[in-house]
């Protein structure tokens, strides 16, 4: 999302790793966008994604030309805005926040203020307001029901923010809540585990991602033998799928609205 007039010299520049699949885009991504434009209605709302491979399919096939991090900074240097706040989708504090932030770094001298702001999961409040928010994806379970979200996980120490989102759901009285990942740990043998131990029988599977894309579709919900979906339905689990991305969820939007207002400053 960009607009072509810069008519306050002020932005905030939207950052979320990107997916290639419209129809979870628009009820993700550019419903948040959306949000930050009724929220600060004096900033222009600049989209960029750090995937440079969702960013070519989308210019292939779609012929839909959105900003990689540099090139929206670039855009923002060149049409001569004075104030920027970066505001990223991501979910937790790992290596994309990492990447985004030394990027950001090298435009920081071009603008008279300059603040980034953090993924949802940063400070005990987040973890907590994150729970509330996906709480409402749920009503009351039974003793042998349970939620499963899946996460998408990372070699990065910052993958300890899923057990920790565990725990904070056990603590808040969701105790038959349970946190995986594709690529982290824990992994689906580790949540089966723990399925067993509380006598679950039914199961309803959540993406704990901001879009409902690949990894929602195929490694959760796909009818693949390695899909979790598949993986539990053979264990013996009666399995639901709720196919919509945090990014869908109102309470998700306002925790990184809040992190656009609690922006660090890098220079003012």
């Amino acid at each position: 999302m960009k607009r072509e007039i810069n008519s306050n010299r002020r932005a905030i520049l939207v950052v979320s790793f990107g997916t290639s699949y419209a129809k979870t885009r628009k009820l993700t991504i550019e419903a948040t966008e959306k949000r930050f434009e009724e929220e600060f209605p004096d900033y222009d709302i600049i989209r960029a994604f750090t995937s440079q491979t969702i960013v070519n399919i989308l210019k292939k096939r779609d012929n839909i030309e959105v900003f990689n991090v540099k090139e929206a900074l670039e855009y923002l240097k060149n049409q001569g805005y004075s104030e920027v706040i970066i505001q990223p989708l991501h979910i937790i504090n790992g290596i994309e926040y990492e990447e985004l932030v030394s990027e950001a770094m090298n435009y920081v001298k071009f603008f008279d203020k300059f603040k980034i702001g953090r993924p949802l999961l940063t400070s005990t409040e987040d973890y907590k307001e994150t729970v509330n928010a996906l709480a409402k994806q749920f009503t009351n379970l039974k003793e042998n029901e349970a939620v499963v979200f899946m996460g998408h996980g990372t070699f990065h120490h910052s993958n300890a923010a899923y057990t920790a989102m565990e725990y904070v759901f056990n603590e808040l009285g969701y105790k038959n809540v349970f946190v995986g990942t594709v690529e982290g740990y824990p992994e689906i043998e580790q949540v089966m585990n723990r399925l067993k131990e509380n006598n679950i029988e039914k199961v309803t599977l959540m993406p704990f991602m901001l879009v409902a894309g690949e990894h929602a579709l195929n490694d959760m919900a796909g009818e693949e033998s390695d899909s979790w979906k598949t993986i539990l339905e053979k264990a013996g689990y009666d399995v639901d799928v709720y196919l919509h991305g945090l990014g869908e969820n109102r309470g998700i939007q306002n925790i990184y609205i809040r992190h656009a207002y609690e922006a660090k400053t890098i220079v003012e």
